[in-house]
């Protein structure tokens, strides 16, 4: 077996820094070479997607004259027997300016030797003799280049549509777009400095520029990009723009024969990593020789410390004292002291791992324990939220039943059942409402809160809570900071606090006093809180108290220590559920016989919000609706609920409605499309299935917008989730509903150019 050929430290530490500096640069270049390429690869993608979004904006704009075109084509004025009079052309021409309204250009409606209308002048006026040099009547549709505008001289372009009869042309409407359009289009587009974004028709002519303005249009492309365009569709060139700087670019050519072009300086899309690789180079180069040198210092430094050290081994070896003396190396140093403490080092270094192994165990139940706790409040949470929606429905199918009673003949004599009936509903509702609450279901609209304001207003809403028994005390220290909740929250949760310390007081004794405080937290009130500053609200009072065994679940949803009918348990449930939402915790301190503490932790606010007392209702107060606004009134109801839908349709057929039912969107969304013809539109919110009553009302504002939609939801978070449409409450009150129904059929006629998603004036 051959013996490895002794290497000496200052060797070793030579190849150590080869080893290291060689694979690195070798790195580098790669490194190099792959940014190099995925910056070229970024900059052609970025040309490329900004190519293509611009050239869908221009397609849009010319797909629009195309429809616009298309319609007058198979106008009826245009189709109807017979020749052309001065009042059809007076009606196809009234037609033609309505259809571009809000659009500039012209409409003109030309034979094969006369312009029959020109939207440009009077009705009078427009008839005149084509021009000789006038392109024939074209036999089917097409997009014509840039050309003078006849008299005028303005340059513009034009879809043409012809016209026929019998299989043959006989007119042409042709619809204008001028290249200001398509110039404000691709002027509000932000692009890179330096960069050129254009349009050019079939012929290779500008249309819009940016940078430039509109003052190039009309102008020529080079000629190799002009060929370049008639060989592909679009693709990735090189060429010298028209202000005969080199430029890289892509071009995409529409359906329609227009192209649009982004480009870049080429020396931007070239890059600047080769200049920068030489510098890299040379800074590695230096870099090797100083590694090297310093190496070979090293090496020496290193040589006698290890000598020192191996005398020190031998004297150990020998059974002698190893003396710790000082090599200059604190490394070194370091080994030989180590050797004499390692037995002591190992003992004590065993104890500390054995006590954070069991601090880590310990730390990773509670994590566990924490989790189970928390998926056990999702839990619940969805589950309260579900059942608040289906028993909102249940609510609604008692209420319209109960107001479709009240049309009958017999309702006097069941006045009094049927207004108990629907004095129950309403209490129901409230009950969701406080359940959705709970379950953390309900939207917060946290404003900026000044609790030196809000407690002494609120204090009056409890001294009538408590009554004149109870004395009530406020104190809030002068630099309590804001906070940052909702206020009707914060004062249901103060209302709750209330009640429970007036019921904790005896009845038939003297009364008792309640204390209301504010002040900053302590940093031991904080422990265990995300950072930042905290509040705390406490409400304390000398009642009877809470016992110690039940203590620890008075927080939970419908828990209660009254009596039968005297209470639901939702109130400190939702005490919990408020701190909780508005992320800070609400703790309970009591002594059986003493009283009871309930202290609430809230964050400080920190930015300006919605004004103290700001409040914002789901529906405003029904307005009374004549039933004469709804007689006859054609009404599609989307409901997935089958019971709710028919007693909801019996109620608005009592109306005068013609009421169609649909027990889910996509059955609406047929029903319209075969034909139907509705005034309104009624939907849930929420449905099962790929699509909601929200999406549904989106997709008839897109290709319906004429058609209203009034939504209605019996879960609160869809009540503050639409902004654009009308939205009630399940259950709500025959007056809501129809006063809803009436104002939404009341609103004007959508244009036709809203985009879906505008906000609904209903």
């Amino acid at each position: 077996m051959l013996t490895p050929m002794p290497i000496s430290i200052r060797s070793r530490l030579l190849l150590l820094v080869l080893s290291v500096l060689l694979p690195a640069a070798v790195a580098a270049g790669w490194l190099i070479s792959q940014a190099y390429a995925a910056d070229r690869e970024a900059l052609e993608r970025s040309l490329r997607d900004t190519t293509h979004t611009l050239s869908s904006l221009v397609d849009r704009e010319l797909v629009q004259r195309a429809a616009i075109a298309r319609v007058l084509a198979v106008s009826t004025t245009l189709e109807q027997p017979g020749p052309l009079t001065i009042d059809k052309l007076a009606a196809f021409e009234q037609q033609a300016r309505r259809a571009l309204h809000g659009l500039n250009g012209w409409v003109e409606l030309a034979s094969a030797d006369t312009t029959l209308v020109d939207t440009r002048l009077p009705p009078a006026a427009a008839q005149r003799p084509r021009a000789a040099d006038s392109p024939p009547l074209a036999d089917e549709a097409i997009v014509r280049a840039l050309q003078p505008g006849g008299e005028g001289g303005q340059l513009h372009a034009a879809v043409v549509q012809p016209v026929q009869r019998d299989g043959q042309t006989v007119l042409n409407v042709i619809v204008t777009i001028l290249p200001d359009e398509l110039q404000s289009i691709v002027a509000v587009q932000v692009l890179p400095q330096g960069w050129v974004g254009s349009v050019v028709d079939r012929r290779g002519a500008v249309v819009a520029l940016h940078p430039g303005g509109g003052g190039l249009a009309g102008r020529v492309t080079t000629t190799d990009l002009r060929q370049l365009l008639t060989q592909k569709k679009e693709g990735l060139f090189d060429t010298v723009v028209l202000d005969g700087d080199p430029s890289a670019g892509y071009f995409s050519t529409s359906p329609q024969g227009w192209t649009t072009i982004t480009a870049m300086p080429r020396t931007q899309f070239a890059g600047a990593l080769p200049s920068v690789a030489g510098q890299l180079a040379g800074g590695a180069l230096v870099l090797l020789t100083v590694a090297v040198l310093s190496a070979l210092w090293l090496a020496r430094r290193i040589e006698m410390p290890v000598n020192a050290l191996q005398q020190s081994a031998r004297r150990l070896q020998a059974g002698l004292a190893v003396e710790r003396t000082s090599t200059g190396i604190s490394e070194f140093d370091a080994v030989a002291g180590a050797l004499a403490d390692a037995g002591d080092a190992v003992h004590r270094n065993q104890a500390e791992l054995e006590r954070q192994v069991a601090e880590a165990v310990a730390t990773a139940r509670a994590a566990e324990q924490h989790v189970s706790r928390s998926q056990r409040t999702e839990a619940l949470a969805r589950l309260t939220g579900g059942v608040a929606h289906d028993f909102n429905n249940l609510l609604g199918v008692i209420s319209n039943s109960a107001h479709l009673i009240q049309h009958h003949p017999s309702a006097d004599d069941l006045r009094v059942p049927l207004s108990a009936v629907l004095r129950s509903v309403e209490a129901g509702s409230r009950l969701t409402q406080h359940l959705v609450r709970i379950a953390g279901r309900h939207p917060a609209r946290p404003g900026l809160l000044d609790l030196r304001h809000f407690l002494p207003d609120v204090q009056e809403l409890m001294k009538l809570v408590l009554g004149k028994r109870v004395e009530l005390t406020v104190n809030v220290a002068p630099d309590t900071l804001k906070v940052t909740v909702d206020a009707s929250e914060l004062e249901l949760a103060l209302i709750s606090l209330a009640l429970n310390s007036r019921d904790a007081m005896s009845p038939n004794g003297p009364g008792g006093h309640v204390w209301l405080s504010a002040g900053n937290a302590s940093a031991e009130d904080c422990a265990g809180m995300r950072d930042g500053d905290f509040v705390l609200i406490t409400v304390s009072d000398d009642g009877k108290g809470i016992a110690e065994d039940i203590v620890e679940r008075v927080f939970e949803p419908f828990f209660t220590t009254k009596g039968v009918g005297q209470g639901t348990g939702l109130g400190m449930a939702q005490v919990q559920g408020f701190c909780a939402q508005a992320g800070g915790r609400a703790r309970l301190a009591s002594t059986s016989g003493v009283g009871t503490s309930v202290m609430l932790l809230l964050p400080a606010g920190t930015s300006s919000a919605a004004p103290h007392g700001a409040r914002r209702d789901a529906m405003p107060p029904a307005v009374p609706v004549a039933e004469e606004r709804l007689q006859g009134a054609r009404v599609l109801m989307v409901e997935d609920n089958e019971e709710l839908a028919n007693v909801t349709s019996a109620l608005l057929a009592s109306y005068g409605c013609v009421v169609e039912s649909a027990r889910s969107p996509g059955q609406a969304l047929r029903l319209i499309a075969a034909g139907q013809d509705f005034d309104v539109v009624l939907s849930d919110v929420v449905m099962p299935g790929d699509m909601d009553g929200l999406q549904l009302a989106h997709e008839l504002r897109a290709n319906h917008p004429a058609l209203p939609v009034v939504l209605i939801s019996g879960y609160s978070s869809a009540l503050y989730a639409v902004h654009d449409f009308t939205m009630l409450h399940k259950p709500c009150t025959p007056e809501q509903l129809t006063t809803a129904l009436a104002d939404a059929m009341a609103v004007d006629a959508i244009p036709s150019s809203r985009q879906p998603g505008d906000q609904a004036q209903a």
